[in-house]
């Protein structure tokens, strides 16, 4: 009886898990994570807003006319609302990464939602714009996150460089974008380094790197988009606006 139950318990966590995971990362199921368009890539930056380096990054992206994707934390939204406002005025698409870093494989249904929508009230109080797309931490779904897709669009990546750990530098990254990058790419970067298994001055290495990066992919023809435009929406139409 109790192997039974053993064997029970097992199966109801590998639904929960592995099943989303292998759904996700091997057929794509339910989630974005490259766009069609040809010359068009996406930069993406997780774990965010950060006091020391996401200004220095939005400096950059200024510099450069390039707008991007950022995937907050919504209790580092909370505590920098003056980061996310910038990043809403420069033109740039405010995504979620749940209210903490944490795995949704380590969290309830009920909690998983509770602190998206959370975060999600966070960011539109400061922007008045209501967050829909998502990036689960470590890009790990939970089977209940299916159940969110008619509120959110769930966002993953199709190319990344371990710019997380400041090992290899910025030439480990810069090589990994310029040698690797394709038509459609959507690229997983870091404007933190505060979250498990991170590096805290990785992102420096990350800004580093996109200082050549930013100014030669344009030479080679590519161009940028936000995760929005990649997915053939627009600000108005992909964003709920705030009512009243």
């Amino acid at each position: 009886m109790l192997l039974l139950i053993l064997i029970f318990i097992l199966i109801l966590i590998l639904g929960y898990t592995v099943l989303p995971y292998l759904l996700t990362s091997l057929f794509g199921y339910g989630v974005f994570r490259k766009g069609s368009q040809s010359s068009y890539i996406a930069l993406t930056f997780d774990d965010g807003p950060d006091r020391h380096y996401t200004p220095q990054l939005l400096d950059l992206l200024k510099k450069h006319q390039v707008k991007a994707t950022f995937f907050v934390v919504g209790k580092k939204a909370a505590n920098h609302p003056d980061l996310i406002w910038r990043m809403h005025q420069e033109g740039h698409l405010i995504g979620l990464h749940n209210y903490v870093h944490r795995s949704n494989w380590t969290m309830s249904p009920w909690r998983i939602k509770r602190d998206l929508d959370r975060s999600a009230d966070i960011v539109e109080k400061i922007t008045g714009c209501r967050p829909i797309y998502y990036r689960p931490p470590w890009g790990l779904l939970a089977v209940f996150d299916f159940f969110l897709l008619k509120r959110y669009n769930i966002i993953l990546w199709s190319l990344m460089t371990g710019d997380w750990r400041s090992k290899g530098g910025s030439a480990k990254i810069k090589n990994g974008i310029l040698n690797h990058v394709k038509n459609g790419d959507v690229i997983l970067l870091h404007d933190s380094g505060e979250t498990w298994g991170a590096n805290l001055d990785a992102p420096s290495y990350t800004i580093e790197a996109l200082k050549d990066v930013l100014a030669e992919l344009p030479k080679r023809g590519f161009s940028y988009q936000r995760i929005d435009e990649m997915m053939n929406g627009t600000t108005e139409h992909m964003l709920h606006k705030k009512r009243g």
